[in-house]
């Protein structure tokens, strides 16, 4: 049950994120934060198809990381939680063609070791 919940925690929360990074692409950047602004911003981009997937994938893993710490180890769950940016910048570089530099890369591998011994 511990590694269904951190496949879940992992999957939902790279879905999450990349889906939320597209849908802010599409919606553009905020610049008025004037309350009526906001409001009518707010609107738009809840009516966005991208942002409503990436908050319920958030949601998903959301309550996944809870019933995680509530069955494992905060000092494993939270660690291995991290998991999540070895696909997110994979991602990010394949499918939103973002630069990714070597300094990114040696982090994800930080990551990828890190997990490794915390599941040892």
């Amino acid at each position: 049950m511990k590694w269904i919940l951190v496949l879940t925690l992992i999957c939902a929360t790279t879905v999450g994120d990349v889906f939320r990074s597209l849908g802010m692409r599409r919606h553009g950047e905020i610049r008025d934060f004037r309350p009526g602004a906001i409001g009518k911003a707010f609107g738009i981009v809840a009516g966005n198809s991208f942002v409503i997937v990436s908050t319920c994938a958030m949601a998903i893993s959301f309550f996944s990381f809870l019933k995680l710490v509530a069955i494992a180890p905060m000092s494993f769950a939270v660690p291995v939680s991290a998991a999540a940016f070895i696909p997110e910048t994979l991602l990010a570089r394949v499918l939103l063609k973002e630069a990714v530099d070597w300094r990114r890369w040696a982090g994800v591998a930080l990551i990828l070791i890190g997990v490794f011994f915390i599941t040892q």
